[in-house]
């Protein structure tokens, strides 16, 4: 069986999230005993594009931005994923961010696969009208590759609904014909989802609910952490407390964290950030850092910022009960084993955090017909997807004694793997 790239020790513990996504790769297919041909076949990005952007700036001059996407499985059905605006971005982050799109468009059973894009560059330090520029000049770059039966972006990091609907509208520019659903995360006054916005977190609330109910624990009143008070950080915030009871008592964005035991007020916290840019500093609060707020003792530790915050360092260290992975990539193979011997139930990035791209799903079917539904039968129809999902991802866990996340591999692997059978491919 071919093993590239085994899952490391601690001692050589890799933070390359695609040599991560690939190691992950690796275990599912040889627990799956996957043919040779087929494990080559799923560890690569079946393309990848890579392109350079050049901007006219506000000053005058011109400013060339690189940019990438990948698609990495299409088995079964267009590559779908977000596109990332951020200084540090990597292609391996790209590829890794693909690959796990293809298993979590497969883990909850739409009938997509995967993709993802970046551009390299700092979207805080752009105008509105330098972003508007280089939103559609990464349209224009892949304008050739993408569609509603080829390829559907969305928003990711630093992107959001307004560049999205440049991007739509430069798409139309281009083939000269109205297409709403070639991109999702739009407005909902261009084609959007009701519901969208908060999809990402809700979906992580339903998964919290189930796994909840399978170890016997009772949420209301019981405490959580949040690292990464972004978007889907704040909604976990709003709909852990709406929906499940819990009591927030630790958030924390880039500048760091802040601690209140008595429990922290959603709107006020969120308007406070608002106003100052980072929940540093908000009244009635203790400063903590990001690592020391990964180890407080909470019923349910959201990770909802970036990947590999929880190391083999730290691993040891974790006490929450439910370590719900809103971000992508948050936890290292090395970590997982850790965290599984310890007890921790761990609700893995793709099946956690897979609300926004089914809802994106929902939203490219209401473009494809033009009926839109309202924003409860989204959350009943999200509700269903989550559920299913989760538990078909705790019955294989159970069934293969494995962890949470090795489990869903093994789920979202196998019918790729079964969609790339059947047409022919290997």
């Amino acid at each position: 069986m071919l093993k590239e790239s085994p899952i490391e020790s601690s001692a050589q513990e890799s933070l390359n999230p695609f040599a991560i996504a690939q190691a992950q790769l690796d275990e599912a297919a040889e627990i799956l005993q996957l043919e040779p041909e087929m494990h080559v076949f799923l560890r690569q990005p079946m393309r990848e594009f890579h392109f350079t952007i050049p901007v006219r700036m506000d000053s005058g001059r011109t400013r060339v931005f690189q940019g990438f996407r990948v698609q990495y499985n299409d088995a079964r059905g267009p590559a779908k994923g977000g596109i990332r605006f951020h200084p540090d971005e990597t292609i391996d982050t790209v590829r890794a961010l693909a690959a796990w799109m293809t298993w979590k468009t497969a883990v909850v059973d739409i009938p997509l696969g995967g993709g993802k894009g970046g551009v390299i560059c700092d979207p805080r330090l752009l105008s509105q009208t330098e972003l508007e520029r280089l939103s559609r000049g990464f349209m224009r770059a892949i304008a050739r590759f993408v569609g509603i039966t080829k390829d559907v972006p969305a928003p990711d990091v630093y992107t959001n609904p307004q560049i999205m609907a440049w991007m739509m509208d430069e798409y139309r520019v281009l083939v000269g014909h109205h297409e709403p659903g070639v991109i999702t995360g739009k407005p909902l006054e261009l084609g959007g989802a009701a519901g969208r916005g908060d999809a990402t977190a809700r979906g992580g609330i339903f998964t919290v609910r189930e796994a909840a109910k399978m170890m016997n624990l009772d949420l209301v009143g019981a405490t959580a952490a949040i690292q990464g008070y972004g978007n889907a950080g704040q909604f976990a915030h709003k709909l852990a407390s709406e929906l499940l009871g819990q009591k927030i008592i630790a958030v924390s964005d880039s500048r760091g964290g802040i601690l209140n035991e008595n429990g922290l007020d959603f709107d006020d916290l969120v308007a406070f950030k608002l106003k100052n840019g980072t929940v540093v500093g908000y009244p009635e609060s203790e400063n903590i850092s990001n690592e020391d707020l990964l180890e407080l003792d909470v019923a349910v530790l959201y990770p909802s910022a970036l990947e590999n915050v929880i190391t083999s360092k730290n691993a040891a260290d974790i006490k929450a009960k439910i370590v719900a992975e809103l971000a992508n990539g948050p936890t290292t193979p090395a970590a997982d084993d850790v965290l599984y011997e310890n007890g921790v139930y761990v609700i893995p990035d793709f099946l956690c955090n897979a609300g926004g791209v089914t809802v994106s799903y929902f939203e490219m079917v209401q473009n494809s017909y033009q009926f839109y539904w309202d924003e409860a039968l989204t959350h009943e129809r999200l509700d269903s997807k989550m559920t299913n999902a989760f538990y078909t991802v705790h019955k294989m866990a159970q069934a293969k004694n494995v962890n949470n996340r090795v489990a869903a591999y093994l789920v979202a692997v196998d019918r790729v793997a079964q969609a790339a059978r059947l047409r022919g491919w290997i």
